[in-house]
């Protein structure tokens, strides 16, 4: 009698394409985590920063101070479903529930930190948790909220609280005659009072050689994802929003060792260089539709990119406050400071110019309109939030511009960045079934009016 072999269980295949050059980029923010930790137990400084689009990473690193970001540390608490008790301890401290979700997760940290482990990390932190820190660094780019709530912070820690500027307007206001040198004078004080201070707090005098070699490696990283980023315009898209999500942290704050994460992007670039080169596309399925995710991610529900790309969804731009644009030639700019102010700068007011010769007051509305045509998008994915107004009050207007300018349909998704207890991903697949018939209208739409996607 013969034995009937039993077959072998088909694994699935897995949706996502992810590159191999992700996984080392993300080791590097987890490792940085480590390492904060170990020097503050050697009784080195710790800095809370808020992202402050690199006024005051350079500087800190050239101080040789060890930095951690709260914002960064909040999606991993979010994506490793243990941000629930840090968000009831912001609430339980009188907080309000609406307020930006990295605000109460840190607030609610900090909360269980100083108010019920007697100063130590809480015991159920992701990767060790965050230091108690020795400065915290404010920032007023973008919304109110963040610089209240380093503020709020203070009275929980025995540190000092700076905040840093940026002017924040619109396009016609930003397009005034002579107002980029102004702004750059106002941004290069604005570096130089920091400098003062931390020299003053630290008892050093700054490494200016230093903070001058990590200029140019901010530099470079910037041109490299840059040109990542332009490679993925390529039909198939060669890499997904998961991918962008997962790697941006050594670009977007400067973790880690900068001189490793040039190396790692340049790995990065050659992968989706030959992705595109090959034709393959980062889900492993027929992209059947290209979508541009705005703004912030759901951190806690990052699974729902995987239901979508098997529905070939392949998400190929997203959430432009987090991407890079080519850098600026510095290399005539003498002080460090300047340089430093016009590299930040660049990143705001780039777009102004053809915001105004569109006639388009909001920067954001042009910046989404150029990532649509860049990227042939056929829908966005919009993702307004509770918590976060800076991030979801221009979303209404890019949806009208989209829809009224190229003829790109929004699929319209309210939840929150946080709190997964706002979001759900059932919901979500039952309006992307109906949402590809609105895709498929709008091609031939497009195609009807002589746009060449």
């Amino acid at each position: 009698m013969s034995e009937t072999a039993t077959p072998a269980k088909t694994e699935k295949k897995r949706a996502i394409n992810r590159l191999k050059t992700v996984y080392p980029l993300r080791n590097v923010v987890q490792q940085d985590y480590v390492n904060t930790l170990q020097a503050s137990s050697e009784g080195k400084p710790t800095v809370w920063s808020m992202l402050n689009y690199w006024e005051g990473d350079l500087p800190l690193k050239a101080m040789d101070l060890n930095i951690v970001y709260p914002e960064n540390y909040a999606t991993l608490l979010a994506a490793s479903g243990a941000a629930e008790p840090f968000l009831d301890a912001s609430d339980s401290d009188g907080f309000p529930t609406h307020m930006c979700g990295y605000g109460r997760s840190t607030i609610g940290y900090s909360y269980r930190m100083m108010k019920e482990n007697g100063g130590k990390i809480p015991p159920d932190a992701p990767l060790g948790g965050m230091a108690k820190p020795a400065l915290l660094l404010g920032s007023g780019i973008i919304c109110d909220a963040r610089f209240k709530w380093f503020q709020a912070l203070a009275r929980y820690f025995d540190a000092p609280e700076w905040c840093l500027e940026m002017p924040m307007m619109s396009t016609f206001e930003g397009t005034e005659p002579d107002l980029e040198e102004y702004q750059v004078k106002f941004l290069t004080k604005e570096v130089k009072d920091f400098i003062s201070f931390l020299e003053k707090l630290l008892k050093k005098k700054m490494d200016w050689a230093k903070l001058e070699e990590l200029i140019d490696l901010a530099t470079k990283i910037h041109e490299t994802t840059y040109r990542i980023s332009e490679a993925r315009k390529a039909i198939p898209g060669p890499m997904h929003s998961t991918d962008f999500w997962s790697s941006m942290p050594p670009a977007l704050f400067f973790a880690g060792d900068m001189k490793i994460s040039l190396n790692l992007y340049q790995d990065m670039l050659a992968e989706v260089q030959e992705r595109v080169k090959n034709k393959e596309s980062g889900i492993n399925y027929p992209e059947r539709y290209r979508l541009i995710f705005a703004e912030l991610p759901p951190w806690h529900s990052l699974k729902i990119f995987d239901n979508l790309a098997e529905k070939g969804w392949n998400f190929v731009f997203e959430s432009f406050g987090y991407h890079n644009t080519r850098p600026l030639d510095l290399s005539k700019i003498s002080d460090p400071c300047e340089k430093l102010a016009r590299f930040s700068r660049n990143f705001w007011f780039n777009v102004f110019p053809d915001a105004k010769k569109d006639g388009i007051s909001n920067p954001v509305v042009e910046t989404y309109l150029k990532i649509a045509r860049g990227y042939k998008a056929d829908g966005f994915f919009m993702h307004p939030l509770l918590s976060c107004r800076a991030a979801s009050c221009s979303l209404r207007t890019v949806q009208h511009f989209e829809q009224e300018n190229l003829n790109i349909p929004s699929l319209w998704v309210e939840g929150d960045i946080i709190d997964k207890r706002v979001f759900n991903p059932q919901e979500v697949l039952a309006k992307a079934e109906a949402f590809e018939q609105t895709m498929d209208h709008y091609r031939k739409v497009r195609k009807s009016k002589g746009l060449d996607w």
